[in-house]
């Protein structure tokens, strides 16, 4: 049995190097093709302004500027450039961390302004009466 195993990873191990190179091999031969051609693999980046097609850096979150400007890289689809996505996004962002915040501001607003009139209806009642206090000593009538 642990032979077995053992022989499955040293398949797996050989074959996994040459995987990747057919992976990267994948990317640079749609260069000068479209870039509907180039993004069908998802590791793949297309830059508009060279017509290459590459390997999307992974070790870095966007691709420097010397393999392609932001404006020109495009990963995923097509129609979206990453300048563009980084601007929409820190715009969405922006805007959902400002309603949180009035979200939160507000809510402890209406919960402070809440308790303050119950605690002046409550003296009113005690005022004029009408106040039910309830008798701590209920639970002991049987």
């Amino acid at each position: 049995m642990a032979s077995t195993l053992r022989l499955c990873a040293a398949v797996a191990l050989a074959l996994l190097p040459a995987a990747a190179q057919d992976v990267a091999g994948d990317c640079h031969q749609y260069t000068n093709r479209s870039c509907e051609e180039c993004l069908k693999n998802v590791t793949c980046l297309w830059c508009v302004s060279s017509g290459r097609c590459m390997e999307y850096p992974v070790q870095r979150v966007l691709p420097p500027a010397d393999l392609c400007e932001l404006r020109s890289a495009r990963w995923g689809v097509c129609w979206v450039n990453f300048e563009a996505l980084i601007i929409a996004m820190s715009v969405v962002g922006g805007t959902i961390l400002i309603m949180l915040g009035v979200c939160c501001c507000c809510c402890k607003k209406k919960s402070k302004k809440r308790a303050e009139m119950k605690s002046r209806h409550d003296e009113i009642r005690r005022k004029y009466g009408l106040f039910k206090e309830e008798n701590p000593y209920a639970k002991f009538e049987n």
